[in-house]
């Protein structure tokens, strides 16, 4: 499974991925799904400050980089915290947009980057709670609070009168000479106001918090059935002959304590990776159908949210004068327009579907070599890719997986390749609380030795954290509040038996470079307003840094270096890393075709312009991607409608094809990386100059351009899948 393709939670993360976008709010964090109501409704009581002072949310932490202190914060102190935050946040607001004061940047927009900070900074630890590590508790407030959220970023994009303080900087902005930073704040917040409905009328206005607040409660519910039905779906098994083709050290993992059973754990894709190493038939199809129906009616059904998710964004696409929620969406990325993706998808459709065609004749005949007459299905196609793989390239991911241990991975692969390109160095921290035992904690230095942040790393799964992988802000970059990052990256990797190592698939290993590729973006964020700092940027522009850095998962001296088998620390050798390299277009067809399958899909219900009666979610799902030549029968989705969280739980709507867009980025930047010598400081030191460190502060094309010295183009995804 190739886990790049998950969640990333940015800024403030709720996501599913997610937090809250930064997109909106002044100095609002990166990606939300929020929206609003009236005052009234954003606050159950009033708070003073004296009532809030001994709550750990709302006081700053003492700890180094205002990291939160989770030895006081507990469950009880989010109601009130976050009450107080709305409250603190809209009554600045009031102040700013009454001010008998001429507008201008101090007095308006930074003022409502202030005014953000303690919302931010609650937020931020509750959506990183609700995401990595919920209970029952937390997972009533987060319903709750969804709406709420919504009603509050509504009040303030759209208040009139903060609207036209804003606008009337912008009408005047040549001759206000403002530059930079302070220029790019103004475009930015104009833009989000516009997008958010500032223009409409008083009317339109309430309709569109009436959508924006059920939107915030249907996603936030899509989210937590999702969780609820992934857990319950796990699949039991009582005979250890079902699991023949796991390791032991899997098996272990499997063990139910005092129980004669194994429960192998549902992942939030379609496939699932330990089908991969199963033999038994029967139990493979019955984990693939334990992952595809899920959500599919029953107890846990998606269907009907779906529903009312894609007619209230068709009813809010409308109202602000757009024929589809996509065609809404898109304005502010770096693809401009539904035009742009379509174009993108057409290109690559035809190889992909051609490459997987292939394949799958390679794995049927391979399953007729065995002497078996059975079709190829879903279920079979990891497994014998995996047969073919080691067959035809001699490469067994069991050999593999005792030379990727977890922490040597971190520490020698992906902090190694950090310290080579950007000079950064780590040292672990034991002394920082964390929200469960098992996150690791570093703390990150420049190459003179000045503080840069901390990093926090939680890469087990368990049940009370959902699927997928992503990186978050506790504390975001910001000058103007003096704040250094503090960065999270949550992975759902199997965690080891007692005694045992964690060992990681090729792929889990590229997940762990794809994330921190995030971090980094995080981590040189150079800005002063935190509303456009770090990772603050598009959909099809965030996803790029983190691809990109998956660059040097296969680099030979980064690989060499960490790459150590777990018992006796010997290098990976030459033989198993030419076998690899000979193999890493295999199989590419499936791969790419999944993920490109899922980007469709979600354009697909988000370019809709209507909403028909009697409208079926699975038949529309399986009859679009069949118009669109993508229906591949073996090769389903990596997402169904019903367990899709990244686009009906949370801010991936209309945007999924961002990692493949940022992937073709991605890919040729890594070609500028060779050309230029690759793994050294002053290539490391471009990158972070021109694109790591820049956040949302230039145009999105136009900063690639002047870094790779022209336009990206598809053929750098089909040169290297292997398809031209």
């Amino acid at each position: 499974m190739n886990n790049k393709y998950e969640l990333l939670n940015l800024g403030i993360n709720k996501s599913n991925n997610m937090k809250i976008t930064q997109i909106f709010l002044m100095a609002f964090v990166v990606f939300t799904f929020w929206n609003c109501k009236d005052k009234t409704e954003t606050s159950s009581k009033h708070y003073t400050a004296e009532e809030m002072k001994d709550n750990p949310l709302v006081q700053e932490s003492t700890l180094p980089y205002f990291a939160p202190d989770f030895t006081k914060i507990k469950d009880e102190h989010f109601q009130p915290a976050l009450d107080y935050a709305f409250q603190v946040e809209m009554e600045a607001t009031e102040r700013i947009a009454n001010s008998p004061d001429a507008p201008t940047l101090e007095n308006t927009l930074v003022e409502m980057e202030k005014a953000h900070e303690l919302m931010d900074r609650i937020s931020n630890v509750f959506y990183a709670l609700t995401g990595a590590h919920t209970n029952e508790t937390l997972k009533k407030l987060e319903a709750d609070m969804a709406p709420r959220f919504a009603a509050h970023s509504d009040n303030i994009l759209l208040n009139a009168k903060l609207f036209q303080r804003i606008k009337s900087l912008y009408d005047k902005r040549a001759e206000l000479g403002l530059q930079g930073e302070d220029l790019k704040l103004l475009e930015v917040k104009y833009q989000d106001f516009i997008k958010a409905g500032a223009n409409l009328t008083e009317e339109d206005k309430k309709t569109l918090k009436e959508v924006n607040g059920k939107l915030a409660t249907l996603e936030n519910q899509f989210g937590q059935t999702l969780l609820e039905a992934t857990n319950n779906s796990a699949f039991i098994v009582r005979d250890t002959a079902k699991l023949i083709g796991l390791t032991s050290g899997e098996i272990n993992s499997l063990k139910v304590e005092g129980k004669t059973e194994w429960k192998i754990p549902i992942q939030n894709t379609t496939q699932q990776p330990l089908a991969q190493s199963i033999q038994d038939r029967q139990t493979r199809e019955n984990l693939f159908k334990k992952a595809w129906g899920r959500t599919d009616g029953g107890n846990y059904s998606t269907l009907d949210m779906i529903k009312e998710i894609v007619r209230l964004r068709i009813e809010k696409a409308n109202l602000l004068g757009y024929p589809s929620y996509a065609a809404w969406n898109l304005q502010d990325t770096m693809v401009k327009n539904t035009d742009t993706v379509d174009d993108f998808f057409a290109q690559l459709v035809p190889g992909t579907v051609k490459a997987a065609g292939e394949e799958a004749k390679v794995l049927q005949e391979k399953i007729k070599a065995e002497g078996n007459d059975f079709e190829l299905k879903p279920w079979d196609w990891t497994f014998y890719a995996e047969q073919v793989r080691k067959e035809k390239y001699d490469l067994d991911e069991g050999q593999l997986k005792p030379y990727f241990e977890l922490k040597n991975v971190l520490e020698k692969g992906v902090f190694y390749s950090a310290t080579q390109l950007y000079g950064i160095t780590f040292k672990q921290r034991t002394d920082i609380p964390t929200y469960h035992p098992d996150v690791l904690v570093y703390e990150l230095f420049e190459e003179d030795g000045t503080p840069l942040g901390l990093f926090y790393g939680d890469f087990f799964k368990r049940e009370s954290k959902r699927g997928g992988a992503w990186m978050s802000n506790f504390v975001t970059q910001s000058h103007l509040l003096n704040k250094k990052p503090v960065i999270f990256n949550v992975c759902n990797y199997t965690k080891p038996a007692a005694g045992e190592p964690a060992l990681l698939t090729y792929d889990e290993v590229e997940t762990l470079f794809h994330e921190f590729g995030h971090s980094l973006h995080g981590f040189f964020a150079n800005q002063k307003y935190p509303s456009i700092s770090g990772t603050s940027v598009a959909r099809d522009f965030v996803e790029y840094p983190s691809q990109a850095n998956e660059h040097w998962t296969l680099h030979p001296e980064v690989l060499k270096n960490y790459a150590l088998h777990y018992k006796t620390g010997a290098q990976i050798p030459q033989s198993l890393l030419d076998k690899l390299e000979n193999a890493s277009k295999f199989n590419q067809g499936f791969a790419f075709g999944e993920t490109l399958s899922a980007a469709v899909l979600d354009f697909n219900f988000h370019t809709l312009a209507v909403l028909e009666k009697g409208f079926n979610v699975n038949n529309f799902e399986k009859e679009s991607l069949t118009e669109d030549n993508l229906w591949m029968e073996n090769v389903p989705p990596r997402y169904r409608a019903t367990y899709f969280n990244h686009v009906f739980g949370g801010g991936y709507a209309a945007s999924y094809y961002a990692y493949l867009w940022t992937e073709m980025l991605a890919l040729d930047t890594g070609k500028w990386f060779d050309e230029k010598g690759g793994l050294n400081r002053a290539n490391g030191q471009r990158y972070r100059d021109m694109i790591l460190s820049k956040g949302n502060t230039l145009d999105y094309k136009e900063a690639y351009k002047a870094f790779r010295g022209s336009d990206p183009s598809v053929s750098a995804i089909l040169e290297s899948k292997g398809f031209r």
